[in-house]
């Protein structure tokens, strides 16, 4: 989903004059818009749909993060030892 700086960028007056045209364009090419105000980057529209899917992804690289950060703490367990917790019917500790 790379932008196209020709198509994908749009001023606020282009947004206002062809909103209907600007919309259709996101779901077809699924890529988002820069809408720019006095010719800076305003705000980015996209699809909702792409936008939960990012939003995900986000999340997700949040809580890798978490366990990356414990691994070079030095916070880990052996994978046995954790299964072995659990069959005892032990609260995991961290």
């Amino acid at each position: 989903m790379a932008l196209s700086l020709i198509e994908d960028v749009k001023t606020v007056s282009e947004l206002k004059k062809n909103l209907r045209a600007v919309f259709l364009q996101i779901h077809q090419t699924g890529r988002p818009v820069v809408v720019t105000v006095n010719g800076r980057p305003d705000v980015v529209l996209m699809d909702a749909a792409l936008f939960e899917r990012k939003l995900r992804t986000v999340n997700l690289a949040a809580l890798l993060a978490v366990g990356e950060e414990d691994v070079r703490r030095g916070r880990r367990k052996s994978a046995r030892s954790v299964f072995e917790e659990l069959r005892r019917g032990r609260k995991v500790s961290r």
